[in-house]
């Protein structure tokens, strides 16, 4: 019988993090097939190979490297710095995967120190010159957290030795190669003007009252749902845009209007044509749409 393929050998390194990217890969309904083609040298929670002390003590070659959180050049671990750590650590692995926003582009804890804390190769929209040398290596899962399927499709792409294409973020096109407004079940309520007023409704638009990033963010959440069941938008809270670089954007649950008119337009959507649409749909009243609305506000 032909034996088994060797098992990927992968590394899991936390920097500033809350853990949510660990907690969301852990809910991932395919983990015990994905651990059938890799196994941990170091993860923080799963059972591995090295401690993080032994993992520092001699670092080993990696086939995947998996960064999550918020990257600081003096941050340490285990009593090693993270520059070094990092550096070392990405020279003697195959692939770099930049899990979650903090590890993609500095994230929430980069609103604490913004001159020290950034994404492990992008700081906000800019790159950096850390990994300036291993930049393809670098896969960006941005997401807070990452959907657990998304690690999953990357680790499964690397196993099986396929091609990923990449967009200028260095993010997978198949999974942020489009909006997360795609895919909505709400978008018909976006088309005619029909709002939703209040968080946690079944019927209604949440971009224009509740500040839905939908419209900006990329993202497979509406197609790949969370726990194979739902996504923010189906129970009624707005896509808060944080697979984006410009995450967290301030008044989160509000969008700036002028004269009822957004400040800015859903991307790929001219103004002079959506002021010309707009105006239509507001000229029309669909009770169809606006009964749902006041039976789910009743």
């Amino acid at each position: 019988m032909p034996s088994k393929p060797a098992k990927l050998r992968v590394i899991w390194l936390q920097g500033i993090t809350c853990n949510g990217n660990n907690h969301s890969f852990l809910n991932d309904s395919s983990l015990g097939n994905l651990l059938e083609t890799i196994e941990f040298i170091h993860h923080p929670l799963l059972p591995c190979k090295k401690t993080l002390k032994e993992l520092v003590k001699k670092l080993p070659q990696s086939d995947i490297l998996i960064f999550e959180g918020a990257y600081k050049a003096d941050f340490e671990r285990a009593g090693m710095p993270m520059e070094l750590l990092l550096l070392t650590l990405a020279y003697k692995t195959k692939h770099i995967i930049a899990l979650g926003s903090c590890a993609s582009f500095g994230g929430i804890f980069k609103e604490n120190d913004p001159q020290n804390i950034r994404g492990i190769l992008f700081d906000k929209e800019e790159e950096h010159g850390l990994l300036k040398d291993y930049r393809e290596k670098v896969i960006t899962l941005s997401g807070c957290p990452t959907h657990p399927k998304w690690l999953s499709f990357v680790i499964d792409m690397i196993v099986q030795g396929k091609n990923i294409v990449l967009d200028e973020y260095r993010r997978p096109k198949e999974l942020y190669g489009y909006l997360v407004h795609n895919g909505c079940l709400r978008n018909e309520y976006f088309e005619w003007k029909v709002d939703s007023e209040h968080f946690g409704t079944k019927e209604g638009c949440l971009f224009y009252a509740q500040g839905c990033q939908g419209p900006f963010t990329h993202g497979s959440c509406n197609k790949i749902l969370w726990n194979d069941v739902s996504s923010k938008t189906r129970i009624g809270m707005p896509c808060v845009g944080c697979t984006e670089p410009s995450f967290p954007k301030k008044d989160l649950f509000s969008t700036k209007t002028y004269m009822s008119i957004p400040a800015e337009m859903p991307l790929g959507v001219p103004k002079r044509s959506y002021l010309a649409l707009a105006g239509a749909a507001k000229s029309f009243h669909i009770k169809r749409l606006e009964g749902k609305l006041i039976d789910d506000n009743a």
